[in-house]
């Protein structure tokens, strides 16, 4: 593989994570932006199962293009849930804070 080909790649890489990113953030990271929560699940469950026949699709037909741009994808969701989770560890560390004031105890 050329310079090029290894340009390409990380340039499709990088448009599945912003994509992905972008994705995630406009549909709300930590709760639901304008949907109810029960459409949000859905949009989650919706991308996962898209990325999954995109995957196979990609490794039966040896698209390295879209392999490349599964990875950004998935470096875009892997991103998002962090940070919901840290979403959630900050919440629950206030939540501890509040019942035990003193150092934990």
């Amino acid at each position: 593989m050329d310079l090029d080909a290894n340009m390409i790649n990380l340039i499709l890489a990088l448009v599945g994570f912003l994509a992905m990113f972008g994705y995630l953030g406009g549909i709300g990271i930590n709760k639901p932006r304008g949907m109810s929560m029960k459409t949000w699940c859905a949009g989650y469950l919706g991308i996962a199962i898209v990325f999954d026949v995109l995957a196979v699709i990609g490794m039966v037909f040896g698209y390295t293009w879209l392999t490349y741009l599964l990875v950004g994808l998935a470096a875009g969701a892997s991103t998002g849930l962090a940070l919901h989770v840290a979403h959630h560890i900050s919440e629950e560390n206030e939540h501890e804070h509040e019942h035990n004031p003193i150092m934990g105890f």
